[in-house]
Order: C-alpha cells, then structure tokens, then sequence
C-alpha cells in the first residue's frame, strides 16, 4: 500500500527459516515463519522485468540466494514486509510488476486517503473501487450487496502470468486490511475465492485471511456480512500518516484490533510526552506490564519506539507550525534531553532540520 514503511524492522538473523525457528534476544518466542519463498520468487521477476538488481533488497531482508533454491523455505513476516518495501522503493512500483504500468511509489497511499473522509465501510470501499481504476484498469475491482451479504469481487482485464497469484492474493490483503485498520475492527469473513488451482502454499491462506478459502472459482472475491459496511470509520488523517509510514504490516498480516492499546497509548504519549521516557514508565502509566505492552505493540505490527517517534514528530511539528516556541522548548516539550539530539532526530523524520522547517511553513503561509 503505499504504504510508507520508513522504519522496518529486521529479525534478529534476519534470515530464513526452515522448520523450528531459532532463538530470539527477547524471552518471548519468535515470529512463525509461514510466509512461502514463492512469494519472493515472483517478484523476483519484477526485477527481471525492469532489468533491476535484487540483491540490496535480499541482503536487507536476510535472505540468500541459496535459500531461493529452497521450496519449503519460509519467510516471517518481517521479512517479506521488507523485502516487498525495498522492492516497491527500489522499481518505484507499488504493483511489484504485476501491471502493464507502473504504480509509483505513494498510489495507494492515495487510495487511502481517498477513502479516509467517508461515512462508514460501505462508501469508502466504494471509492476503493472507483479510485483503483484510476491507477490502472488490468483488473477491476467492484463492491455488490446481496441480501445480507457484501462481495468485493476482482475482475481480470490482462492476463497477469507468473505474477496472477501473488496480484490477485495481494489486491485482497490490501483491502481487507485496510477495511480493518479504517474501522479499528477484526472483520471476519463468509469466504475468500480465487480462480486458480490450490497452490502447493494454500495453507497460508489461512492465515492471510479471517474465513474459509476456496480455489478454482469463477472468479477472485471475498464475502461478508452486508452489516459491516454500516461500520463507521475510526480514523483520522495523523492515524493515517502513521499507518502509511509501515503500512505493509497489515498486508502481510491479519489486522488485530488495537484501540485498547495503541488509541490509548497515542493519545498517553501526546499528553504525557517529556516525562515518559522508558518502557517501564509508559507500561505503569496504562497499568500493564511492561511484557505485556511490547506483546501488544508487536501484534499490532508496532514497536513502543515507533510510535514515540511518530507522535514526538507530529508534536514538534505542531508546536514549530502554531506557537512561537524556541526550538529549545519544544525539544523539551516532546521528551529529548537536548536541543541537539532533538534536532538530529527531527532531521531523520523529515529530512529537514526544525528552523528550516518553520521558515518554510511560514513563508508557504505569508507569515514572519
């Protein structure tokens, strides 16, 4: 999804794992490895296609050539969210290749946004839909209610080859992922259809999606219950930007409802910021352990310092857009100890130092 991934992060090992998983320098066990090498295999063949080297992108994901070779390897999903991040970077192709165009890197991004601002589920896949064909018109995507049922249906207008599976498999993710984050809830599914043959991986869709799969249909869909459409939408524009910085994570998972922790926990850090420092303080601050809060934040595809990060950055940017505030004071105001490391991490998050910013905020508006 455009799903801007700026801060992935890696396995430890960073590498693929057959079978048991290794160790892992938390006490809590490590991901399951499900995701098939399959997968980077085909879009391996983007890389073909555009006459494109892989090999950043592989080391950067920990995987080896060697392992390629490997049917039964498997990838966790930190891996292949990764992977499928350097990949749309590196080709500027959010489509990994699939399209007889490119999707450039930030076009489903826009698709979010479009769908952002609307009433409930129903209307914002329906611009989901409509949108899409903006992008490209190779498949179609349509949204139809019958009765108590809804079906999001995928019409083929190319053929997609080698690339069908993992197009037609991702195209659903995306929106059923989104779905989910949109209106902060689990939406089960009556069932998932695809047109092809089961694949010698078709276990993993159960874990892709909350319902029964079945293959060899007339065409690709998904259907649930038409009451969910009515759900209203959760979720604002700052939600968004901090979503689309790792978006990839609720394609390559199943989405889990985090309002309890990460509604909380956002709006916490806003209020509370400079003296929330430590895991352990933010943990006692929600009345949980500290195990429990990275549990938490780790299921939801999440880190604590991610999200300290991204609400710190879009404090600083308030108070450098809105209050006359030496840059000194709002170091302080969003927790840094120093206006210097302030400054330096202001300048990882917006590739702009924190004066440069305000001068170019106000000379855009016409302000001093």
């Amino acid at each position: 999804m455009s799903l801007h991934s700026e801060r992935m992060s890696r396995q430890p090992s960073g590498r693929y794992r057959v079978g048991n998983v290794g160790g892992h320098r938390n006490a809590s066990p490590p991901p399951a490895a499900a995701t098939p090498v399959a997968f980077v295999q085909t879009i391996l063949r983007a890389y073909e296609r555009y006459r494109e080297d892989p090999a950043k992108a592989l080391r950067m994901a920990g995987i080896s050539r060697s392992e390629l070779q490997h049917p039964e390897a498997r990838l966790t999903a930190a891996q292949m969210e990764t992977f499928t991040d350097l990949t749309m970077r590196q080709l500027d192709d959010e489509a990994l290749g699939w399209f007889s165009r490119r999707l450039p890197w930030g076009s489903y991004g826009m698709l979010c946004r479009a769908s952002l601002t609307a009433p409930n589920l129903g209307i914002a896949l329906k611009r989901w839909c409509r949108h899409h064909r903006l992008l490209t018109d190779d498949i179609v995507l349509d949204l139809s209610v019958a009765g108590p049922t809804a079906q999001l249906a995928i019409s083929e207008r190319r053929r997609l080859g080698e690339m069908r599976e993992l197009c037609l498999l991702t195209s659903l993710r995306y929106v059923h992922g989104y779905a989910c984050w949109l209106t902060d809830s689990c939406i089960p599914l009556r069932a998932v259809e695809f047109p092809y043959p089961a694949p010698p991986h078709a276990a993993v869709y159960a874990l892709l999606f909350p319902g029964p799969t079945r293959f060899e249909a007339a065409r690709t869909c998904m259907t649930l219950d038409a009451q969910h459409l009515a759900l209203p939408l959760r979720r604002d524009e700052q939600e968004l930007r901090g979503m689309l910085r790792r978006g990839l994570a609720i394609t390559v998972r199943q989405y889990r409802s985090d309002r309890l922790v990460l509604r909380r926990l956002r709006d916490l850090l806003r209020t509370r910021c400079a003296e929330l420092r430590t895991g352990e303080s933010v943990a006692s601050a929600l009345k949980v352990s500290l195990r429990t809060l990275h549990r938490q934040l780790r299921d939801s595809g999440g880190s604590l310092q991610e999200l300290k990060n991204e609400v710190r950055c879009d404090l600083a940017i308030e108070r450098l857009e809105r209050t006359s505030r030496s840059i000194k004071q709002i170091a302080h105001d969003v927790g840094f100890h120093s206006e210097k490391s302030f400054m330096r991490a202001f300048k990882q998050w917006t590739a702009t130092s924190p004066a440069e910013f305000r001068r170019r905020r106000r000379a855009a508006h016409g302000t001093s």
